[in-house]
């Protein structure tokens, strides 16, 4: 039996935390809020892996980018993410540690500025990342704490994000290349500049 292109085994299987955080409406909202995670934004239909593979569009964020669950691999579903501007690929290996990296990290900055997927320079530009959210948002450690016990995830150090964020973007060709219906691809998720362009990290 199948929902929407969605077998019942996989709906099982697509995770326990989606139903935790769509059932905890402050969790949820913080999800929202503070780490660009909303599971009332699902769109992004029609989009697939190179291979043919559906997708399933879990959470969107403002910016117009789409969270998706691959079909199921050793009985875990890897996460990819796609942009509007047309990046995507392969961001964690299953929910629970896409969340630690969402939530701990300021990731997508972080792959845009590595200097095409150095991770020397994505350790240097995730500290720059740290510091400016902490002076523009005092709370986010609380915040971070706050999401990690309620969905029982480990609260990781940045550096440790950063490399398994590294390593699985690194993992995206060939299996988790992001198509549109008419087989055109997305771009990879590494940023070519290692700072920003105007002023640096200022």
């Amino acid at each position: 039996m199948s929902v929407v292109g969605v077998t019942v085994r996989d709906m099982t299987a697509r995770n326990l935390l989606l139903d935790r955080i769509e059932r905890t409406p402050d969790v949820r909202e913080l999800l929202r809020s503070s780490f660009a995670f909303d599971v009332g934004r699902r769109n992004g239909h029609g989009l697939r892996l190179a291979s043919g593979a559906s997708l399933e569009p879990i959470a969107g964020e403002f910016a117009g980018g789409t969270y998706f669950l691959c079909p199921e691999e050793d009985g875990r579903r890897p996460v990819v993410y796609a942009s509007s501007e047309g990046e995507g690929g392969l961001m964690a290996d299953d929910l629970a540690d896409a969340l630690e990296i969402i939530v701990g990290l300021d990731w997508r900055d972080c792959l845009g500025f590595s200097g095409g997927g150095d991770a020397a320079v994505m350790q240097v530009s995730a500290q720059h990342l740290e510091r400016h959210l902490a002076r523009d948002n005092p709370e986010i450690a609380e915040e971070r704490a706050r999401v990690a016990e309620a969905l029982s995830l480990r609260v990781v150090p940045v550096a440790d994000l950063v490399v398994r964020l590294h390593a699985a973007a690194a993992r995206t060709v060939p299996e988790y290349v992001v198509t549109t219906e008419d087989g055109e691809e997305y771009g990879p998720l590494f940023g070519a500049y290692s700072e920003p362009r105007l002023g640096g990290w200022d």
